[in-house]
């Protein structure tokens, strides 16, 4: 990054103090005090999240500020379309090595560009000098009792997936390579940078299984026999999974082959996407406005671990971990 003369609060009033980003509520005072002011309605709960990217770990060196700013509050909102959540409100730690006024402008768009669409203000934050380093907390309300925890899988529901799954450990070779969606060719791989880079959070199917019965779900971030295993522990129970049926897109298929598409599906991470249990009955009437398919992929058992549904062998939940 470039220096450029700016000091941390004209920054904060240049790319982070607009109109896109400011609360919309009377309920919110956002950014101008040392502090935000929230009031929460009666009846609700605040959910919360935290998420923090490093530059090298989390994305790329030089990856694209716009993708960077969109991907790094879509990530952390997934955490409160797993729990059923409302979006109410976002704080921002941004750690620079420098101030760059074209990299803040493209950071701050791509932000912003979520924010309007998920309907979420930015309230407060901090910025500071170092790593490039993002850390995003996001706020939620859900209903008092009714949040969809890991803990509510029982003997007998059917684990579901939304969307496909694969798509973003598909896309990280490009990713590496720096390729970006607007520059490549391939229509195959363009989708799959798309998938990483943009990815839409459940918000609307985490709401919508909320209040019609889900019991237990979580993001897809890590792969999903690894973050399916968080909910079968959570829980004490096990599952029985059919790898044929878990949902692998055309363009993934299309750059791997099925066999590692499903393997990349099955392990994979960058996802995004929600893993959920269901009880024993159909799953009908998923509203269209929550804009994406859902799929059977298995059901609970009482046998801990995760099973394969046609061999009948044990199926290693081996996922990424941070350290």
């Amino acid at each position: 990054m470039s220096q450029n003369a700016m000091d941390e609060f004209a920054l904060i009033d240049t790319y982070f103090k607009r109109p896109e980003l400011a609360p919309m509520q009377t309920s919110i005072t956002g950014i101008g005090d040392d502090c935000a002011l929230l009031t929460i309605p009666e009846g609700m709960q605040l959910a919360q999240s935290l998420d923090t990217l490093v530059e090298g770990v989390h994305f790329p060196r030089h990856c694209d500020p716009e993708l960077l700013g969109y991907r790094a509050l879509a990530v952390t909102l997934s955490d409160l379309a797993a729990m059923g959540a409302e979006p109410h409100s976002f704080s921002l730690g941004l750690t620079l090595p420098a101030i760059d006024k074209g990299w803040l402008q493209g950071f701050s768009d791509g932000l912003s560009k979520l924010a309007q669409i998920a309907t979420i203000p930015l309230v407060g934050g901090d910025t500071t000098k170092g790593p490039l380093t993002l850390s995003l907390h996001v706020q939620g309300l859900v209903p008092v009792g009714k949040a969809l925890k890991r803990s509510g899988a029982q003997v007998g529901d059917k684990i579901h997936v939304s969307g496909h799954l694969g798509d973003g450990a598909g896309a990280l070779d490009f990713v590496l390579k720096g390729d970006k969606p607007e520059t490549v060719k391939n229509d195959h791989v363009r989708s799959l940078l798309r998938k990483y880079y943009t990815p839409m959070p459940r918000l609307a199917l985490g709401q919508w299984l909320r209040d019609n019965g889900a019991t237990a779900a979580l993001d897809i971030s890590d792969g999903l026999l690894g973050d399916l295993g968080h909910i079968l522990t959570a829980s004490g129970v096990g599952a029985r999974l059919n790898p044929e049926a878990v949902p692998c897109s055309s363009a993934l298929i299309a750059i791997c082959g099925q066999k590692k598409a499903t393997q990349l599906a099955m392990g994979g991470g960058d996802d995004y996407e929600l893993c959920f249990t269901w009880p024993d009955r159909p799953l009908v009437n998923v509203p269209a406005r929550t804009g994406c398919p859902v799929t059977c992929i298995g059901e609970i058992t009482r046998v801990p671990g995760i099973w394969d549904a046609c061999s009948g062998l044990k199926i290693s939940t081996a996922s990424y971990t941070h350290f």
